[in-house]
Order: C-alpha cells, then sequence, then structure tokens
C-alpha cells in the first residue's frame, strides 16, 4: 500500500483558493516524498528560464519577464516525478511477474522510480530482464523488417522534443507509413481540424502579450487550477485591469473561481485573493454549442434592433463582410433556434446566457480560450468552430488582444505535429523530404489513435513504437484493448518510469529507458539543448543539467537514430548519427524542411520568451478554399452525439490536480475535497435523492452506449457535487473502461470522454 493511499478515504468541500498556502504544503509534501536531493532543489529555479528547462509538463507559455520562481505547483510536481531518488533497477523484476504487476495502481508503478537499464521481456518467466542496448536494437530491427509496414504503429507523446519527433516521423516514413498517432489525437485534433477548417490555421492566433491587452475572456471547457496553474497569473493580471472573465464548465474548478498569488508576499500573509471568473455558467456537459448559440442570438437580434433605429450596429459588418464567408447561413440558422431547445441543451437560463452577450457585445478584444472539454465530445469540431463563429461577429480574430486561444496538454504536442507528427499527408512536407532525403515519402493517409486501437483489437496492427506516455491507459476500449495487446508481433516502448502499458507487451518486448529533459545530454560534440514549442506557437530552447538517473540511459534521439538504422535503407543523405552527435544539425535540417518558421532556427533557439513561427490567421490572411474565414451553421445544439433517455447520464472523466494526463503523482484531489482515493462519483445531490443514493454509497457504472458491449467499472464511492443535473464526474484514466471505441469526435477522431452515455448500477 502506498504511503498516499489512505485506509478511510476523506472527502470534504475545499474552502482556500487556487494556489497560496495549499501550493506550498502540496510542494512541502512531494519534494520530501521523492527524495530530492538538496542540489536538485536549484534546478526547480531554471525551470522556464531563459537557458533553463522547458516545464515537462503543460504547454503554457514561458514569458520572457519570468518570475523569480516560474514554476506552478503541477510543474514542480512534475520535475520532483522526473528527478526523484527512487529506481526500477533489473532487480525489481526478478521480484515480480508482470501479472502481478497489473494489480498495482498506477501512482505505485510510477512510484518504484527511474528505469535504469534496458529490458527484454520474457515470457518463460512473465518478467522482463536486463539486455544490452545493442542486443535490444538489433531484436526490434529483426522483428520490425519483415513485417508490412502498414502493420506497424509509430506513437509519440506530446513530451518529445522537436529533435526527436522530427527524426522519429522520417523514420517512420523512411519504413514506409504515416502510422504516427500521437497525443493530440486524443486531446486536441478537434482544434487541428476545426480551427483549419474556419480559419486556416490548426493552432490559436493569439501570444502570451494579448492578455495585456483584451477586455475580455470567454473561457470554456478548461480547468486551469489543475492543467495550467502558469495561467492563473495571467489571469489575475488581467482581472486586476478589469477584464471580465466569462466562464463555461460543468463544474465550479477552484483556480477559475479565486486564486492566491504564492508569489506575492502581501496576499500570502493576508490571506488575499483574487476573485478571477465575474461570471460563471455551469453548462451541461456537451451543452456549449447551445449556449454559444444563445448568446449569437442575442448580438443577432440587438444588431437587428440597433440598425433600425439607427445606432451603432453590434457586429462588426465590414470585417463580417471583407473577411468572412457564409455570414447568412450561420445567421439563419441561429434565429431559427428555439429559445426552449437553447436552455434545454445549455442547461442555462436564457437570462444567463443574455448576462454574458451584454460583454461579449460592449468589449472590443476578446479572447476566447478553451481546452478538452470543448474538444473531447462527439461534436467537438463543432465545439470548436462555434468559438470561431463567436469570435467572427464582432471582428475577434486578427486583432490585438482577441482571438482562439486552445490550451494544450503536453509540453510539446503541438510542436509534434509542427516537424512532421501527423498521419495525414496533407500535413506533411512529403514534398520537401523526397527532395531533401532522395526518397518517395508514403501518400497514403496513416493511423490515427481511434485506428490504432481499432487494428490492435482486430489484430491488422502487429507492431507497436511508443516514443514516451501510456497508450494502453490514456485509450478508450481499455478491457478489449488490453485483452488484444500480447497479440502483437512486438511492442517496443521508450520511457522514464514503469506504467501500466509497459505490463502489456507483445509476444516480444522492449522497455527503453531514456533521460530524461531535466537531465545533461553528453553527445559527440558536448552538452545538447533540445527544443519546444508552446501552445501560442512559439519555441523555446530547453537544456538539461541534472546528473542523469542512470548511467545506463540513452537520450531519445540516441534511441530513435538506433531503430531507424535497423529499419530503414540506407540512405547518404541522412546521416543519424551525425545529427545525434550534434543536435543543432537535426535543427538545421527541420529549417531545411519548414524554412518560414523556423528561419535561423539555432541562432533564435534561446530567445527569451521563445521566437514564434508565426500565423496568417493573426494577419487575416485566411488559408482556407474561400480565402476568407469560414461561419459555420450547427446542425445541433448538443455535442454529446447521444439522446438523453431514462437514468441514461452523460459521465466527464476528470482530472485531479494530483496528476498529469495519465501521471498520478497521488491519491489527492485538494480542490474538490478528495483525499486518499481516486475511486470517486460525483453526483448532482437532486440526481442521488432521485435515484435513491446516498453519500458514501458504493455503485459501479455501467456503458450505456447502446452498442451490447458489457463495459464496467466498480467500487466507486457516490458524492454529492456541485455538477448539473444529469452529468457525472469520475477519474481519468480509470474510468477509460466505459469510453466505447467508436464513441469519438466526428471528423478529428479524438475520444469522447467529456460525455459518455452511462448508467449508475447500486
Amino acid at each position: 500500500m502506498s504511503k498516499q493511499r489512505s485506509d478511510k478515504p476523506r472527502i470534504k468541500p475545499f474552502k482556500g483558493p487556487a494556489g497560496g498556502w495549499g501550493s506550498v504544503r502540496s510542494l512541502a509534501e512531494i519534494l520530501p516524498r521523492e527524495r530530492i536531493r538538496p542540489e536538485v532543489l536549484g534546478e526547480l529555479l531554471r525551470q522556464n528560464k531563459p537557458d533553463g528547462f522547458m516545464c515537462t509538463s503543460c504547454a503554457w507559455p514561458k514569458p520572457a519577464d519570468h518570475h523569480p520562481a516560474e514554476f506552478c505547483e503541477e510543474g514542480a510536481k512534475a520535475t520532483a516525478w522526473e528527478l526523484t531518488s527512487y529506481r526500477t533497477t533489473p532487480e525489481f523484476f526478478e521480484k515480480h511477474t508482470l501479472t502481478a504487476l497489473r494489480g498495482w495502481k498506477d501512482y505505485d508503478l510510477e512510484q518504484q522510480g527511474r528505469l535504469t537499464h534496458p529490458l527484454r521481456y520474457d515470457p518463460a518467466t512473465d518478467k522482463y530482464a536486463a539486455c544490452s542496448w545493442e542486443e535490444a536494437f538489433d531484436a526490434i530491427g529483426d522483428a520490425l523488417r519483415p513485417l508490412d509496414p502498414k502493420s506497424v504503429v509509430f506513437y509519440a507523446s506530446g513530451r518529445a522534443s522537436l529533435e526527436t519527433s522530427y527524426m522519429y516521423a522520417l523514420m517512420a516514413r523512411m519504413y514506409g507509413n504515416q502510422n504516427l498517432p500521437d497525443s493530440s489525437n486524443m486531446c486536441h485534433e478537434s482544434t487541428s481540424v476545426g480551427l483549419k477548417a474556419a480559419i486556416g490555421v490548426p493552432v490559436g492566433t493569439t501570444r502570451l502579450e494579448d492578455f495585456e491587452l483584451c477586455d475580455a475572456i470567454f473561457f470554456f471547457g478548461q480547468n486551469v487550477g489543475s492543467n495550467s496553474p502558469r495561467m492563473l497569473h495571467d489571469l489575475r493580471a488581467a482581472r486586476k485591469r478589469g477584464v471580465e472573465i466569462i466562464t463555461f464548465n460543468p463544474l465550479k474548478e477552484r483556480g477559475l473561481e479565486r486564486f492566491t498569488d504564492p508569489q506575492n508576499p502581501i496576499e500570502m500573509v493576508t490571506l488575499g485573493e483574487t476573485a478571477i471568473s465575474t461570471q460563471y455558467h455551469q453548462v451541461r456537459a456537451g451543452g456549449d454549442i447551445a449556449a454559444m448559440t444563445g448568446i449569437a442570438k442575442f448580438l443577432l437580434e440587438w444588431d437587428d434592433a440597433a440598425r433600425a433605429a439607427g445606432d451603432p450596429p453590434v457586429l462588426d459588418h465590414a470585417f463580417i463582410a471583407q473577411h468572412t464567408h457564409d455570414f447568412d447561413v450561420f445567421a439563419t440558422a441561429v434565429r431559427a433556434a428555439e429559445w426552449d431547445e437553447i436552455e434545454r441543451e445549455a442547461g442555462l437560463a436564457k437570462s444567463a446566457l443574455e448576462e454574458a452577450a451584454r460583454v461579449y457585445a460592449k468589449s472590443k478584444a476578446v479572447l476566447g480560450i478553451y481546452g478538452m472539454g470543448l474538444t473531447q465530445h462527439v461534436k467537438g469540431v463543432d465545439n470548436v468552430r462555434m468559438v470561431v463563429n463567436l469570435l467572427l461577429l464582432r471582428g475577434n480574430i486578427g486583432r490585438p488582444g482577441a482571438g482562439p486561444t486552445p490550451v494544450r496538454g503536453h509540453s510539446n504536442v503541438q510542436g509534434q505535429r509542427t516537424v512532421g507528427i501527423t498521419e495525414k499527408t496533407e500535413l506533411a512536407p512529403v514534398a520537401k523530404l523526397k527532395e531533401l532525403y532522395g526518397f518517395d515519402p508514403p501518400t497514403e493517409k496513416g493511423l490515427n489513435t481511434v485506428e490504432s486501437c481499432r487494428g490492435i483489437i482486430d489484430g491488422s496492427v502487429k507492431a507497436f513504437v511508443g516514443l514516451g506516455g501510456n497508450f494502453l491507459r490514456a485509450v478508450p476500449e481499455t478491457g478489449p484493448m488490453e485483452e488484444a495487446w500480447p497479440r502483437l508481433e512486438i511492442s517496443v516502448q521508450i520511457a522514464t518510469k514503469l506504467n501500466r502499458n509497459h505490463l502489456f507487451p507483445g509476444k516480444a518486448g522492449y522497455l527503453l529507458p531514456c533521460l530524461g529533459r531535466i537531465e545533461e545530454d553528453l553527445q559527440a560534440s558536448g552538452p545538447q539543448a533540445v527544443s519546444i514549442e508552446d501552445s501560442t506557437s512559439c519555441i523555446h530552447g530547453s537544456r538539461g543539467k541534472a546528473k542523469p538517473a542512470s548511467p545506463h540511459l540513452l537520450s531519445e534521439p540516441r534511441i530513435v537514430a538506433e531503430i531507424a538504422k535497423r529499419i530503414t535503407p540506407p540512405n547518404p543523405s541522412v546521416d543519424w548519427d551525425g545529427w545525434v552527435g550534434t543536435y543543432a544539425r537535426v535543427r538545421d535540417a527541420i529549417e531545411a524542411t519548414y524554412p518560414e518558421p523556423f528561419k535561423d532556427f539555432n541562432k533564435k533557439l534561446f530567445t527569451p520568451g521563445g521566437f514564434w513561427k508565426g500565423n496568417k490567421a493573426s494577419e487575416r490572411i485566411w488559408l482556407t478554399p474561400s480565402g476568407k474565414a469560414e461561419f459555420f451553421a450547427p446542425t445541433t445544439l448538443s455535442a454529446t452525439g447521444f439522446a438523453d433517455a431514462a437514468n441514461r447520464f452523460r459521465l466527464l472523466t476528470l482530472r485531479s490536480n494530483d496528476q498529469f494526463n495519465t501521471t498520478i503523482y497521488g491519491y489527492h484531489d485538494r480542490f474538490r475535497g478528495v483525499r486518499g482515493t481516486r475511486d470517486v462519483l460525483f453526483v448532482n445531490a437532486a440526481d442521488m435523492a432521485e435515484a435513491g443514493l446516498h453519500e458514501g454509497q458504493i455503485v459501479a457504472l455501467e456503458s450505456d452506449a447502446g452498442d451490447n458491449i458489457h463495459r464496467r467499472l466498480g467500487g466507486l464511492i457516490v458524492t454529492p457535487y456541485d455538477i448539473p443535473r444529469g452529468c457525472l464526474g469520475a477519474y481519468y484514466p480509470e474510468a477509460n473502461v466505459l469510453i466505447p471505441v467508436g464513441h469519438h469526435a466526428e471528423e478529428s477522431f479524438v475520444p469522447a470522454a467529456k460525455s459518455v452515455p452511462v448508467r449508475i448500477c447500486p
């Protein structure tokens, strides 16, 4: 039993703000728990600084004018997690079979510490055993070369650097496929599809300085307090100068309510707080299209009245005429929407939407910030396009202080797409790769995450190479995926710590431990630096200096290069060894492949605040078929993809503030008042009464997808919570077992984890 887990879980409301002394106490707990050496504490002062290292957790921008301590609670946890003194050695695996380890919790697996040696799975003993690097690389090459390239998946987690990602994508294409799913497939692919269709670029248009220029922020489906706490400094500063923040989110998240700045001595001593949201609207899960339609409906009505009276218009008609297409189609759909349906689907009163619309109507520069609360729905792409619709109505794209601002998760997940990690030919520099390296890159679309899952289940995928991450734990359809995984011919995992995916090797399985981003990376030309792209398309250099966890670790670029040399044809234009010896040469290759965004890449690498790669939509240049920004008329007011029915609930999967994605730092969720457990079901009190449930009762959830497949998650503690009626909350990734592989966003294939049809089974 771990030190974090309690025999008697305790759940009671948390009354404090985000940040403040709660953050300080959290750090005071995790640093000694990970046995952080005193000299390692200095690494925290290098975090997110010029010539320092980029945080390994979220992708929030790193400011040029930084704080003395430019890290948040979550970022410090990620650093402690990587620099822990615990080690998972070959001796650990001598004591435990993988079958036995499957009974361990996620936290307990990673808490064993950093992996120290390359490992080979031995089916005879059901254990990992140490092997040499050459043995591992040769065996991987021997297993992959005979396979049909179309049957092999190359997955990439969002933490890998631009250099590693470029090499990895090139390796896959030289091998013969574009089966390059990555973390984006599971979170913000709806952004990439929706924004690309609407404004011609697959990313947001704003930068950090826009927070200083906006006069209103509309916030949708993103838990800033747990997922990107450094953003709270920018939100706090905006509120101090009078910016209104209008929040739409099913749960009351503390970071969007109140914040105490841990770096402000006066606030810490006086227990002062800054109220973040000026309006907080608890929209139903999947109700954001309805809510935004209601706001747009008010704007159109007010504009009609203003023009009829000869008053200044509410909409920016000059912008709409010059820069947009299909406004009339969108306006017709909004006018036709009925208020009773809008209120029902949004779960909000007409008066609440009017209150939000009045703020938008009077604001001159609006940021539209959103997260996976919008993207992880069946109509996730429609959600994203509705944010764009709202911004286009008043010209809020291509204006200082305005524009769509998607908040990415992993610290380089956006950057991986930039340098070629994509299954889509139209996003890959196919012609340039042929010119530079003299081979014919594949043009057939590759497998995304959902398609990879289907291929693993039906047996058409024969091998899996994972560049970081915990794929098997992060994806939907957990049961069939775990059952199918051992049928793979080979699975290869590049990782820093043990996780559940590693406990399900293929017929052959290799676990390859790599250097972490914070550790010194010594190659032939000396210490190396890597690069990372943040949520606002700024590129940052990152230099690790900590002592590596083991002398047996290799860098990610070295591991990729060694595999590439064994599975791709010899190519005199690709010097894998030279690239590993000097990462600056990889950056030269990236610049040659993408000359416009990466001009003078090596010279600009450590620009304070990063260097911006540019964004045509921010210049009001629309790379769409019409040459204009596209309005989109929604066909439904619900993003869930399923109808309401008796005893059917909408399940939202949640992250605690003691985790980052699938990495679980502990069993506490301070902001929701949970200690000692993750087996919690958050339920509206009225729904509890109607269903005859009582607080503390143990229940199960079962899938209500209507596909006759039994999916069940048991042992959940019923907990009354301020959540809209008809909605439930449970923790990710544990609740992934309830998500059908076919329950995903249309067009983008993002698993629809924010509205899963379930029923409660007492």
